[in-house]
């Protein structure tokens, strides 16, 4: 761990400013490997799960009352989510990946309803066109973004 002291064995002291933003000194290579990794396929799962709701509102789900309005809503919400886990400072990254797995935990949690007791009035069916790639892309996108929050709090060590 490169913030140990090398005379010690001891933690250094790390000021607030350190804790939020990893130098080059304080962070070893494998760590800006995996903020670099969880930041990616955070994004990208965000864009393929908004990209599935998009497609789906093209080709007909845009026609069902409240559920095409909220297709639409998911499509732009999971693009603004995988720009900002881009675009955010390091510090940033452990909360926007929380909100990102939240974000998709409550897609999957209406895509649970509309397959069983009905969303809106509208019930679904498993054997439709891409709901089980949906069930997947967000089952893995809850998983990515749940790791990528809690191993990139503990690599920049927020507490």
């Amino acid at each position: 761990m490169s913030w140990l002291s090398p005379s010690t064995g001891e933690p250094e002291p790390r000021g607030p400013e350190e804790l939020a933003r990893p130098s080059r000194g304080t962070t070893n290579p494998m760590d800006r490997v995996v903020l670099l990794l969880g930041r990616g396929l955070s994004a990208a799962l965000l864009l393929a799960v908004g990209g599935s709701h998009l497609l789906l509102w093209f080709v007909g789900y845009g026609a069902i009352p409240r559920i095409g309005v909220s297709f639409l809503a998911n499509a732009a919400g999971a693009l603004f989510l995988a720009a900002a886990m881009v675009a955010v400072r390091p510090r940033h990254v452990p909360l926007t990946a929380a909100l990102g797995g939240l974000f998709i935990a409550g897609t999957l949690g209406a895509l649970t309803l509309a397959l069983t007791v009905g969303l809106f009035g509208f019930v679904d069916e498993l054997t439709t066109p891409l709901v089980p790639t949906t069930l997947v892309l967000e089952l893995a996108g809850v998983a990515v973004l749940t790791a990528t929050a809690v191993v990139t709090t503990r690599i920049l060590r927020i507490h």
